[in-house]
């Protein structure tokens, strides 16, 4: 069953989950965007009749009671037709909106002529060195530095895409470790080998592109996907930046080991997780 406004699929959810029939909310994509999909095939014909009795009536007081003893208060008046899906799932995904917002900022002060003071701020530090400076951020700081207005669309728009996917998911804090990790590993690695002038948050980038392309090759079922073509893209973008044809300096280490990171844990969650 798939709905054109989010709150009617979450509250048939909350109901047949109540009653035992164990179904998840889906975001798709198309004219009816929000799915209630079934678990047990058994379970059919049941949930047949109650959704049927629910479409004739969506507004019964026992489908929001079902909502709120799973915590959840489901708002019928509310219409989200004006918000495209992703829209959506983004503005209930707190950690990606934090990064974007937090990268959107540092690139404004940057343009009002703050960059040096930044960049002075957030290089990357080596960790003898932070021993005694305790300036720990500086080890994630390069992330949120960008140099160009394209450098910070590029690298924010497939951060909100994947990331979204990631935090809708396994939740929050299963998003920041992703994050940590594959910061640490890129900018470490990338300090190792230019120093510390580099920033963007494209090493997290690829990490996290290489998290969703390897959970949806191992466990397909749990609903994360990287298309074939865009798997195509990114391995040639990491070609082209070492090929050295591309008109501005490229950190293919942090690429590189961002990429490997986000793969590895892929595979860790699919091999440990349910």
């Amino acid at each position: 069953m798939a709905f054109s406004q989010e709150a009617p699929a979450h509250l048939l959810a909350n109901y047949l989950n109540q009653q035992g029939i164990i179904v998840s909310y889906q975001l798709l994509e198309g004219e009816h965007p929000h799915a209630v999909l079934l678990k047990d095939d058994k379970r059919w014909e049941e949930a047949r009749l109650i959704t049927q009795d629910f479409l004739r009536d969506p507004r019964q007081a026992k489908y929001q009671q079902a909502a709120w003893q799973q915590g959840q208060v489901v708002n019928m008046q509310r219409s989200q037709q004006d918000m495209s899906p992703q829209l959506q799932i983004l503005m209930r995904s707190p950690f990606t909106l934090l990064v974007l917002v937090a990268c959107t900022l540092v690139y404004l002060g940057s343009l009002m002529g703050w960059f040096s003071q930044l960049q002075h701020m957030l290089s990357f530090q080596p960790p003898a060195l932070l021993v005694e400076t305790q300036q720990w951020w500086r080890l994630l700081g390069p992330a949120f530095l960008h140099f160009s207005a394209l450098h910070i669309v590029f690298n924010l728009l497939w951060w909100a895409i994947l990331a979204s996917q990631i935090e809708q998911k396994f939740g929050t804090l299963n998003l920041l470790l992703v994050f940590v990790v594959t910061a640490l590993l890129s900018n470490y690695t990338q300090y190792l080998h230019t120093g510390p002038n580099f920033g963007g948050l494209s090493g997290v980038v690829y990490g996290v592109m290489g998290f969703v392309w390897w959970c949806g090759w191992l466990r397909p079922q749990w609903g994360l996907h990287l298309s074939k073509p865009l798997v195509g893209f990114i391995l040639f973008w990491l070609i082209l930046g070492y090929a050295d044809l591309l008109w501005v300096s490229v950190a293919n280490t942090a690429h590189t080991v961002g990429l490997v990171s986000g793969c590895l844990l892929a595979l860790i969650y699919t091999r440990l997780g349910r």
